[in-house]
């Protein structure tokens, strides 16, 4: 009861330390607002979604606590105990991110998308509900956003505007519209007040998650609340979302000629974006993961696959700018516009690229060293996975916990020099393994995540987004995938000591090293020909 009084004191002294965060925060935006109205409205509704954030933090603390005193920790008891809070403290925290929205939504994403970084319990309440049940705004905010943003109501300002949205997000949502000149358009509204609850938003809940830390020093998601601190600001503003989708097909013409013309981002018109307005060419096509539509336009799914991979690897290890919010709603699918059937009645695919708001630069430094990691994960080679994991900050303790991380692999399967290696199955004891592998190391995955740098922990994010795209494409895990990000980091290597020769001896010496790891892949390809090929004779 000792310490059951005490948690219950933390709870207490919690909640009433955000709600007076939640009052001042308040009141300096009534002081600091040109629209008295609009900011005497926020006074009184920040204090109270401040109010259920600190109640859901502390109930989900006292619940972990008292819940689990006293159980052995190895003890079956405490494992069936711990899926229970873990489920109930997932849905108090969708139930909060729901009903505060905003930047508490895009949260539960992160959270939702870090896949054996969290308790799978979470993951599986917050990953689709945070991606596809988001609010929208009324109509009349839409008419009252664009109205202050373009001058004019949406009727006034475009030739045709459907007031229902076509999805909603967490920052926005989007309406088809059609300008006086004809054409089609998406046009993307921010949700009304969302940058002026940020600040206050944010503010309470850094001091949440820090206070919690302080109080249970296991839990310990500082590093999160950290990203989404970098990143918030630059995803609001939707002229810099603009000018990444400009940069990216730019780098993907400049950089990777020979698939630029099967990437492709939406159009800007400029003359009808804002920051918080954006309006861009409609484009029609299935997600990502609409099989039964992709079918029909008779495209092939692994060409997809493959396609996706590709894209991504060119961004990570050739451009350095990356794309890192790739769930499937964000990947859309079309047929090249250029192509014909084939013999068999197949099309070309074309990557749709929506949502350019949450990029990340890689410097050469950083670019290079992901790429040497990656090259060294794909060939097994222990020795180069070791110093390049040690590079971001994974020690000898943590080196082989990083790679299983950025595989989901344990470390006996990674450095297992068999084609296959890194596939997953997708079979329920590949899934179980997964998860007990991150619940038996779940302290040393939060020290690792306070070492690596902050641009990695969005490359973990990125790479959970392309595993579960590519597993729905093909429903397993593709060991095509990796070879194709072995393949594409290996180039980006050796581009990178050719741009550096200063010797012919030197040039030619790289120009080997690239002939022998093209062999090397050729081998691992026609390998893996070969296992398809027994596959399907034993399923036959």
């Amino acid at each position: 009861m000792v310490v059951a009084r005490s948690i219950w004191g933390a709870k207490s002294k919690l909640a009433f330390g955000a709600l007076a965060l939640g009052a001042g925060a308040g009141a300096a935006t009534v002081a600091k607002s040109d629209d008295p109205a609009t900011a005497l409205k926020l006074c009184t509704t920040v204090p109270v979604r401040l109010f259920r954030l600190s109640v859901t933090a502390a109930t989900i603390a006292f619940d972990y606590e008292y819940s689990l005193w006293g159980l052995p920790e190895d003890g079956i008891e405490r494992t069936r105990v711990k899926h229970e809070v873990h489920t109930r403290s997932a849905r108090r925290l969708e139930e909060l991110c729901f009903k505060n929205g905003g930047i508490y939504i895009k949260l539960g994403q992160h959270i939702g998308q870090l896949e054996y970084l969290v308790p799978q319990e979470y993951i599986n309440t917050l990953r689709e509900s945070m991606l596809n049940r988001c609010p929208t705004s009324s109509y009349d905010q839409v008419c009252q956003v664009v109205k202050k943003e373009l001058g004019g109501p949406p009727e006034e300002i475009f030739e045709e505007f459907d007031p229902v949205p076509i999805a909603s997000a967490s920052l926005a949502q989007v309406h088809v519209a059609r300008t006086h000149q004809g054409q089609k358009v998406a046009v993307k509204v921010q949700h009304m007040h969302m940058t002026d609850t940020a600040a206050a938003d944010y503010a309470t809940v850094e001091l949440i998650v820090n206070t919690l830390h302080r109080l249970f020093p296991s839990f310990d998601y500082r590093w999160l609340v950290d990203e989404v601190h970098d990143s918030l600001p630059k995803e609001l503003d939707f002229l810099n979302e603009a000018n990444n989708s400009i940069k990216c097909m730019d780098n993907f013409r400049r950089l990777s000629p020979h698939i630029a013309e099967y990437v492709y981002a939406p159009a800007v018109y400029w003359n009808l974006s804002t920051s918080k307005l954006l309006t861009m060419g409609f484009v029609e096509g299935p997600q990502v993961n609409d099989l039964k539509s992709i079918q029909k336009l008779g495209i092939n799914p692994h060409d997809i696959a493959r396609l996706v991979s590709r894209t991504f690897a060119e961004m990570m290890f050739k451009h350095g700018f990356v794309h890192c919010d790739p769930h499937a709603a964000n990947l859309l699918v079309r047929a090249m516009p250029s192509s014909k059937r084939g013999i068999f009645g197949r099309r070309k695919p074309q990557l749709v690229l929506l949502d350019h708001g949450l990029y990340k630069q890689l410097d050469i430094s950083m670019r290079t060293n992901y790429a040497a990691l990656w090259k060294a994960l794909v060939l097994a080679d222990a020795k180069g996975i070791k110093e390049n994991c040690m590079k971001f900050g994974a020690g000898e303790d943590l080196y082989a916990l990083f790679a299983g991380i950025l595989t989901m692999r344990p470390w006996n399967r990674v450095i297992d020099p068999a084609v296959d290696h890194l596939a997953i199955q997708g079979n329920a004891s590949d899934h179980s393994e997964l998860q007990m592998y991150a619940s038996q190391y779940f302290p040393q995955i939060t020290e690792l995540l306070h070492k690596l740098p902050r641009v990695i922990l969005l490359m973990l994010k990125t790479n959970d987004c392309l595993r579960a795209v590519n597993n729905a494409l093909i429903q397993r895990s593709s060991v095509e995938s990796f070879i194709i990000i072995g393949r594409v980091s290996s180039e980006a290597l050796i581009e990178e000591k050719l741009s550096h020769a200063t010797s012919l001896f030197t040039y030619l010496f790289v120009c080997f090293e690239q002939i022998s790891l093209e062999a090397r892949f050729l081998i691992m390809q026609v390998a893996l020909w070969i296992l398809q090929f027994r596959t399907a004779l034993r399923l036959y």
